[in-house]
């Protein structure tokens, strides 16, 4: 078993919870910039994007994963296509509306929401539809 990757997943999604990312009000209050705009989880997003910059730096230096030692897969398209803008648009949408994004929602179905629930069996259905429409 990889307890590095289970590890990391669980300070992950506890981080999530403390954080309030996986409670859609939070969420959508973050979003609402024109109303009673809740700029808490800008704090978590500057987290996050603070820690990854020190992490992809440090990765970008390596040719090898430092748990499984296979080769080093970055991303490392810089393309602005259609595709990209459709796809963040869709998901943004998404978002807003939900209130909860795909990682956050994984961790509220730990929680017995009901909400979550319905949300990653939409998401799920979703990418079905997409795969099935891709391979065509």
């Amino acid at each position: 078993m990889n307890f590095i990757g289970l590890f990391t997943g669980l300070l992950f999604g506890l981080g999530l919870l403390l954080a309030g990312m996986a409670t859609p009000s939070k969420v959508q209050g973050f979003l609402d910039i024109a109303g009673l705009w809740d700029p808490s989880l800008a704090f978590v997003m500057g987290g996050g994007i603070g820690m990854a910059l020190v992490f992809f730096t440090a990765a970008k230096k390596r040719t090898t994963t430092l748990v499984t030692h296979e080769a080093m897969k970055l991303p490392n398209s810089s393309v602005i296509d259609r595709r990209l803008i459709l796809g963040s648009v869709a998901f943004g949408a998404g978002w807003g509306i939900a209130g909860i994004c795909p990682g956050p929602a994984l961790v509220a179905l730990g929680t017995g929401s009901t909400g979550a629930l319905i949300f990653v069996a939409a998401m799920l259905a979703g990418m079905f539809i997409f795969e099935r429409l891709q391979s065509k």
